[in-house]
């Protein structure tokens, strides 16, 4: 499958905002390097975004509602991180305002790509230029590490070196790049393979400039192998072809290729009860000029 190529949306109507983008993630390494008091784990994480992701609409209302117009199989509105955003930005803002939005799912659910914390990101982007709210970026990604980890990375628009729990952020320079990204048709929940007494927890601490993805690891992958073995199935395929592993909790697996034809080979030749799909890096987040 061809990559999205994500853009972003035109503002031709002040009322309305259409295909907004939310691209995914890669977590090229995942370290666990320590925990603090409150049970939330010290990380250590490069972020990669890639150029293939869900879109959002909003509409906007005048009345304050906050509606998903359409339904997402296995998530329902109250639940939705879309609409915890929104809901968000408004309590932080004191904004009267409200939308209708449409949710047009892609990314697979449980895949450890990032793809809610994405959403709620660009809902919050979205809405902060919809409703004139005015928060710059450092306030947007305050407010998303309330919503998750994953969420201000996906706000601060970059690839990406994180510490603490994912939030503390520094532009990584990364060259441009192809990947195939394999889906084992199984969703990994993020919690469980946190609280697995197996999980390692003490990895030494490394400094940015040490960074290098053949002396990196991430420590996630051998929990999430030994409790949904298929993941473990994806790996050692996609390994026969390049270095693979997997990203964030799982459940896909990544792999970068040589070139751009070598990705659609790769992805062409996945077994079918999997589900495969070229993808290239994406050096900015498509609306990353909308914040300050």
């Amino acid at each position: 499958m061809d990559p999205t190529q994500l853009k972003a949306p035109q503002m031709s109507d002040p009322q309305r905002l259409s295909g907004c983008p939310a691209p995914a993630k890669l977590n090229l390494f995942l370290h666990v390097v320590g925990r603090r008091a409150d049970g939330y784990h010290l990380l250590q994480t490069a972020f990669r975004l890639l150029d293939w992701g869900d879109t959002l609409d909003f509409a906007l209302r005048a009345d304050g509602a906050l509606r998903r117009v359409n339904d997402v199989p296995g998530v329902a509105q109250d639940d939705d991180l879309v609409i915890r955003a929104a809901r968000l930005l408004q309590r932080a803002t004191g904004c009267r305002l409200g939308a209708d939005i449409t949710l047009h799912k892609v990314l697979p659910m449980g895949g450890g790509i990032g793809g809610g914390s994405s959403d709620a990101a660009t809902t919050l982007i979205a809405l902060n230029r919809l409703w004139n709210t005015g928060l710059r970026r450092a306030e947007l990604q305050t407010l998303g590490l309330q919503l998750g980890a994953d969420v201000p990375v996906f706000i601060f628009g970059r690839d990406a070196f994180a510490e603490g729990v994912g939030e503390a952020l520094q532009p990584l320079t990364l060259p441009a790049a192809w990947y195939v990204v394999v889906f084992p048709n199984v969703g990994v929940p993020t919690a469980e393979i946190f609280r697995a007494p197996e999980l390692t927890r003490d990895t030494p601490v490394i400094k940015i400039a040490d960074f290098v993805t053949s002396t990196t690891r991430n420590d996630l992958q051998p929990v999430a192998c030994s409790r949904f073995p298929e993941v473990k199935r994806v790996i050692d395929w996609l390994a026969q072809h390049a270095p693979a592993r997997m990203t964030g909790s799982g459940a896909c697996v990544f792999a970068e290729t040589v070139s751009e034809s070598d990705a659609d080979r790769i992805a062409a030749s996945c077994p079918e009860r999997w589900q495969a799909w070229k993808v290239r890096s994406l050096s900015r987040h498509p609306m990353y000029e909308w914040l300050q």
